[in-house]
């Protein structure tokens, strides 16, 4: 969706300029010009520039430091979040940034462990991906059998028995769903303790300074820090806090308002 976000700063920032050239200088040349056989009327630019300008301004605001909607197009995230989930994600959690670039130019927060965040991957930058932060800078992550290791220590893991997935979640059908135990912030996540193949996201990682390791809550249906890396501070894009609408195949009223833990 950056191509809207580029669209919306080009037409606030065209649109306030004609209403500043008009209130500044136009107005006044059609002001002068009343009584003469010159049109006094407004030329169509300018009405369209009036009408328009207050509402992108307010919708650029809105969207860039408050709170911005996003849709989730996979599965990567269930059991936490399904694909057609609609969600509003706090733009002002982590600081301040510019539209486009996103740099900061306001520092409020920092991510803690178990957020939910969304950010635009280094391999992808023209995308907005989400997950959780599992690493914070400093902390050495690991992930062996299933299980999440945070500074050498184990997390512990409770299980909720067989998930059973709808519409576009079928296909984990038959996972085990259970409840991470992540310190400060337990979820649910769901595994496979059964594939045939040795799972290539096992490891061990050092998370460097300005960054963070974040993993899916699906943990064998996510591309996430074990296969592509950590994600620096800088393309962090907000943090992920209300479920508003769910669209697939169908709509969910159950998930509305739900809170993204």
């Amino acid at each position: 969706m950056r191509w809207f976000e580029i669209a919306l700063v080009v037409l606030t920032l065209v649109t306030g300029v004609v209403w500043l050239l008009d209130r500044l200088v136009l107005a006044k040349r059609r002001t002068a010009s009343q009584g003469l056989l010159d049109d006094d009327g407004e030329p169509w630019y300018v009405d369209y520039s009036k009408a328009f300008f207050p509402v992108l301004l307010v919708v650029l605001v809105l969207r860039s430091f408050i709170a911005e909607p996003f849709r989730i197009p996979s599965n990567s995230m269930m059991p936490t979040l399904l694909t057609g989930d609609f969600i509003l994600v706090n733009k002002f959690a982590y600081g301040l940034r510019m539209p486009i670039t996103n740099d900061k130019f306001v520092d409020i927060g920092a991510p803690a462990r178990g957020d939910v965040v969304v950010f635009r991957p280094p391999h992808h930058p023209d995308q907005d991906w989400i997950k959780r932060v599992i690493g914070l800078p400093g902390d050495r992550v690991a992930y062996f059998d299933n299980q999440v290791h945070v500074n050498g220590v184990p997390v512990g893991y409770e299980s909720l028995g067989t998930y059973q997935g709808i519409d576009s979640g079928i296909e984990m059908t038959g996972a085990e769903e259970l409840v991470e135990q992540l310190p400060g912030r337990p979820h649910r996540v769901l595994e496979r303790s059964s594939l045939p193949f040795l799972d290539p996201g096992q490891g061990e990682w050092v998370v460097p300074a300005g960054h963070y390791f974040v993993m899916g809550d699906n943990r064998d249906n996510s591309e996430d820090s074990r296969y592509w890396g950590f994600l620096p501070e800088q393309n962090l894009r907000g943090k992920a806090f209300l479920i508003w609408m769910h669209l697939d195949g169908g709509v969910d009223f159950s998930r509305i308002g739900e809170s993204i833990q």
